[in-house]
């Protein structure tokens, strides 16, 4: 029988501690749920001394061995990743010395990957050059302002660029692995282990990470605030940049500037971004036909819905109501 595929995952003091556990628990059970006929996963940890680091809930965390010390095939090779709160910022931590370790080993790798802001050291050590990638959403717009050769979209929990992949926040990291699983071996042992796991059978990694409502917070502008939870409730109305400017008591050059500075969106992109996701929910918890969610949603006909669809998620609507 072939070796397993190992999977090394480079770790520093702060990580998100389900950044490596996650997808280390993923590996290990679908080892055993392949049984002894097939190759499971040997996963091991590395960081630059070998020794524990301290994660971000506190809980220390075990190495296998030193970064340097990683030698032989590598499979799968991933790094996790750590925020900072600094008063209202959000930072991502770079570790240089497992920056600088990225670029001698991922070369030697047959398959890379970051979990939640672990994607800001892959682009340090210059490996998403001219690819596209995700990473959690509060440090997206800082990876994509870092390394502009990034094409950077925020919304799919994983991305996948040939071998090279990229997740967002912490369970993301499950999902990616479980991607990984399926791509290794099948949708069989990728399906036994998410039930083994008690995980959603398999989210597919167009699926947004984050609802409308948490991806833009509060505006400081109570006209722009009030104006999102109108839009909110009036889904199915002319919801035009006009419509909206006259709500608003704005000319619409000026509400589309004030809109963009203080959501980072544009007014249409964001009544879109709202359509879809009522178009999400009544997908995934009711038995509406097609053209009833185009319509209730806002989205107007079937051709749009499967048009917005295709475009932001990367599917199509049936199928999302089939898988999720």
């Amino acid at each position: 029988m072939p070796p397993p595929h190992r999977v090394v995952i480079a770790a520093f003091p702060g990580i998100e501690l389900l950044d490596v556990t996650g997808p280390a628990e993923v590996f290990s059970v679908a080892s055993r749920v392949a049984g002894a006929d097939r190759p499971g996963y040997l996963v091991q940890i590395a960081t630059a001394d070998g020794g524990p680091v301290v994660t971000s809930s506190g809980v220390r965390l075990m190495a296998d061995l030193t970064l340097d010390d990683v030698a032989g095939p590598v499979d799968t090779l991933l790094v996790s990743g750590a925020i900072e709160i600094v008063g209202d910022a959000v930072e991502p931590v770079i570790d240089q010395e497992v920056t600088r370790w990225l670029r001698r080993a991922a070369p030697l790798a047959r398959r890379i990957g970051s979990v939640c802001a672990g994607a800001h050291l892959l682009a340090a050590a210059g490996l998403l050059d001219g690819r596209p990638a995700t990473t959690h959403w509060l440090t997206a717009a800082r990876l994509a302002a870092e390394h502009p050769g990034v094409r950077v979209d925020p919304d799919p929990i994983f991305v996948r660029d040939g071998q090279v992949w990229t997740c967002a926040g912490v369970t993301s990291g499950m999902d990616m692995a479980l991607a990984m699983v399926a791509e290794d071996h099948g949708q069989d042992l990728a399906l036994a282990t998410a039930r083994m796991m008690v995980m959603y059978v398999k989210r597919s990694g167009g699926q947004s990470q984050f609802s409308v409502p948490l991806s833009v917070q509060s505006s400081e502008d109570d006209r722009i605030d009030e104006l999102r939870r109108w839009i909110a409730e009036h889904l199915t109305d002319d919801l035009s940049l006009e419509a909206l400017a006259a709500r608003a008591h704005l000319s619409a050059r000026h509400l589309a500037r004030l809109f963009q500075r203080r959501t980072s969106t544009t007014p249409a992109a964001y009544v879109e971004a709202a359509r879809l996701e009522a178009a999400r929910r009544l997908l995934q918890d009711g038995s509406r036909s097609l053209p009833e969610v185009a319509a209730a949603s806002g989205l107007g006909s079937v051709e749009t819905l499967h048009r917005v669809f295709r475009r932001r998620l990367g599917t199509t609507p049936a199928e999302y109501r089939r898988r999720f």
